[in-house]
């Protein structure tokens, strides 16, 4: 038996200038646009056995825009950020530029005062690896889906490929970008979807 679990990046709440750390605003219309387009494409996602997304209000909005009623998943939140949350990229590096460096360079570093990217990767991952039907036990492939911020998405791409986690930073997930992890505990295989 095999999970497979499909991560899907919400439809986006801002523009890319606009983006900020822990963001929980609601989708923009060209957001809500972006979803109801693709409807088609992720239909076949509502037939999941078990639908998830991160808490955020543009995860639970997308998940209902294209049918998947997903429940909320408090593990799926993104990186706490600290004293940083809610601030855009550009005003912390503006404000804190040797704490945003140790930031990008150490996956150890807390300068926000949050969780460090490497506490946030393996937390991923272990939501990944306690998702039911991970024990490889039954006969049947169980599927899942999950609609999460775009930091949820490559912190699960990196955890699947046993990836250094600087490589992190090389991953990027666009709104409406997917990633299917096909396997069970500690042994994933990532496929680019559609």
């Amino acid at each position: 038996m095999h999970l497979r679990i499909t991560l899907l990046a919400a439809a986006r709440s801002s523009s890319l200038l606009d983006v900020r750390f822990e963001d929980d605003r609601p989708l923009d219309a060209a957001g809500w646009r972006e979803a109801e387009r693709a409807i088609p494409v992720y239909a076949h996602l509502a037939g999941a056995e078990l639908r998830y997304c991160s808490p955020t209000m543009r995860c639970r909005e997308t998940g209902e825009v294209l049918g998947l009623r997903p429940i909320a998943q408090p593990a799926l939140r993104e990186c706490d950020m600290g004293r940083w949350r809610g601030r855009t990229f550009r005003e912390v590096a503006a404000r804190e530029p040797r704490a945003v460096d140790a930031w990008l360079a150490d996956p150890y570093a807390t300068p926000h005062g949050g969780e460090s990217l490497l506490s946030f990767i393996v937390r991923i991952g272990g939501w990944l690896d306690t998702r039911p039907g991970c024990d490889g036990g039954d006969d049947h492939d169980v599927l899942i889906a999950a609609v999460v911020e775009p930091t949820v998405l490559r912190a699960a791409a990196v955890y699947a490929l046993k990836a250094p986690p600087h490589t992190y930073w090389r991953v990027d997930a666009h709104p409406l970008s997917a990633i299917t992890l096909t396997g069970w505990a500690g042994d994933w295989t990532l496929s680019m979807d559609p």
